[in-house]
């Protein structure tokens, strides 16, 4: 009698029954197929690649599902780093940056921007996520993610917008930036020149861009921490009047100005940029507004440009350094309208000119720098990860969790080319110019 032999039994699959492989699973039909993160869930399970060629993800809280099943995509993904529900593993092969440029690159290769699930996907995940105890009301909003009412861009909710990231902390913003306190691009003549160099060299470009001399009468649209309005004071001998609504800024300026003895030269107001316009026959000389008409808002921004006519004397010349965007998210996307900049609006760089033509003034050059803005967050990232302790003592974890997404998303943006910073330099018409026929700036 012949024996039988019975066939051997497969050993179980290791970590199937683990949160993360069964999330992995549920993912598939909405990522492409396998997944392109190692994905370590809060009961230890893991799922994904475990070589290093892909960045490790961690879900450390059943919160972060909640998140993302309320609000898919960036939002929810935000909101769930920024707590720390969710977080990106960082060693010395990846980074934030790269695991961010890795997920770009995975939704571009599968074609994940478009199309939507199955149907049966959904039912799937809705099973998974009711079995996980992940379904239920919406969690609050993290308590850095911006709650801003009343009419849009009306003068009060302006001012609350600005002062949501403006008047975040001067400490803050002094552990970031370097000491001119410049909050926009630099203007760099290398990849490795010193941050500060680099945005005297914006200040002094955009100064003799716009013709300043001794005694010139200059104003500056959205002053900041007063970086431009002290340089055209300290090397030009401008008589500026600087106009901002964030009370902080106009605190730390006045301070400066004090310091340095400016006094007679140099007057910050806290006013909104509507109310800045001088009496006929008193124009400025020249008008120079740095990155601040992405804040104005679409509706608003013929207004802003005529402010900026208005504000100038026949022949003089008005600046505008302003970023630039294409596509659905003037505003810069889910994470940036609701966390840094509420109520922003950016548009291609030509409907801009379109509008700043329509209010009078006459396009003389557009600098197109958004190669400059990468290197200026290298820079601010450099002391963002030197000053981070003394940041997370003054605003506390969460915020600075948002403000490192920001900062590594926003070089991304201008790096990939999703969003650029352009100059644009303007004469009013009416009265003879004095640019050069050859630029030498």
């Amino acid at each position: 009698m012949t024996a039988t032999t019975t066939p051997p039994v497969a050993p179980p699959v290791p970590g199937q029954h683990g949160i993360a492989y069964r999330i992995s699973q549920v993912l598939r039909p909405f990522v492409g197929g396998d997944l392109p993160v190692h994905l370590v869930a809060w009961d230890g399970s893991d799922a994904g690649p475990t070589d290093g060629s892909v960045p490790t993800i961690e879900l450390r809280s059943p919160d972060a599902l909640r998140r993302l099943l309320w609000h898919p995509g960036e939002l929810g993904a935000a909101q769930a780093y920024v707590t720390g529900e969710l977080e990106v593993v960082e060693d010395e092969r990846w980074d934030l940056d790269k695991a961010l440029t890795h997920a770009f690159a995975v939704a571009r290769e599968r074609g994940l921007s478009s199309g939507r699930p199955d149907p049966r996907a959904l039912v799937s995940a809705a099973r998974l996520a009711r079995e996980l105890g992940v379904l239920g009301k919406p969690l609050p909003n993290p308590a850095s993610q911006a709650e801003i009412k009343g009419r849009l861009h009306s003068k009060l909710r302006d001012r609350a917008s600005i002062s949501f990231h403006y008047d975040l902390s001067n400490e803050f913003y002094e552990a970031i930036l370097e000491p001119h306190m410049a909050y926009s691009s630099g203007y760099h003549s290398s990849a490795d020149q010193p941050l500060t160099e680099a945005q005297a060299a914006k200040l002094d470009l955009v100064c003799r861009k716009v013709g300043l001399t001794e005694g010139s009468r200059f104003l500056d649209v959205g002053c900041g921490w007063g970086s431009l309005s002290l340089y055209a004071a300290e090397h030009f001998g401008a008589q500026v009047t600087g106009v901002t609504i964030a009370a902080e800024q106009k605190k730390f300026i006045d301070a400066r100005i004090r310091e340095r003895g400016l006094e007679d030269r140099v007057e910050i107001r806290l006013q909104d940029y509507r109310d800045a316009v001088p009496p006929r026959g008193r124009e400025y000389d020249a008008v120079a507004s740095i990155e601040m008409g992405e804040h104005v808002g679409q509706g608003n921004y013929p207004t802003y440009a005529q402010v900026l006519h208005d504000s100038v004397r026949p022949g003089g010349r008005v600046l505008i350094q302003q970023m630039s965007r294409a596509g659905k998210w003037p505003g810069g996307g889910p994470f940036i309208e609701s966390f840094i900049a509420p109520d922003m609006h950016m548009r291609p760089v030509g409907q801009t000119v379109g509008f700043l033509e329509q209010a009078g003034l006459e396009v003389r050059d557009v600098h197109a720098m958004r190669e400059h803005y990468v290197l200026t967050v290298a820079g601010w990232l450099e002391r963002f990860h030197e000053n981070r302790a003394r940041l997370v003592d003054l605003v506390g974890e969460e915020v600075v969790r948002v403000w490192y997404l920001y900062l590594v998303g926003g070089s991304m943006a201008f790096r990939d080319g999703r969003m650029g910073v352009d100059q644009i330099t303007m004469v009013r018409p009416g009265g003879a110019h004095t640019l050069p026929l050859v630029r030498d700036f």
